[in-house]
């Protein structure tokens, strides 16, 4: 058997792909999340991505249908997603090299960096940074 393919994954991805418009993935992250869904796959959700769903479902931008533990619980019963903790290497990381002034956006990139994985994003500060190989 192959080895499985593994990224990380940026906030809004994740988003749409929970919220069922898998039409606003690119053609890779769709592959990508398809590939999670059947358990061919791995996704890491750094804990950065899992702060930012609570601060936008809080602010009513995003509705996840369930209190936020319950939300990443579901998620994460599928083996094909993984928590990423937030590690002091990630957070060195962030401080040295960001794609632009967005706090999440560094601390995401650092935990994709840590791990040597590609980033399933379509932020275009974060594909012309280069910090990271950018899958969408």
């Amino acid at each position: 058997m192959a080895e499985p393919l593994t990224a990380v994954t940026d906030t809004h991805p994740l988003l749409y792909h929970v919220g069922a418009r898998p039409a606003r993935l690119g053609r890779r992250a769709r592959a990508h999340f398809g590939a999670c869904e059947r358990r061919e796959a791995l996704l890491y959700v750094p804990a950065a991505v899992i702060w930012e769903c609570s601060l936008l479902a809080r602010r009513g931008r995003v509705d996840l249908g369930r209190p936020v533990r319950r939300f990443f619980e579901t998620l994460f019963s599928n083996p094909a997603y993984q928590p990423l903790e937030l590690t002091p290497e990630q957070v060195y990381l962030a401080a040295e090299a960001q794609p632009n002034d967005d706090p999440f956006d560094a601390l995401i990139c650092a935990a994709a960096r840590s791990l040597d994985l590609a980033l399933i994003t379509r932020d275009e500060d974060i594909r012309a940074s280069a910090l990271v190989t950018v899958a969408w």
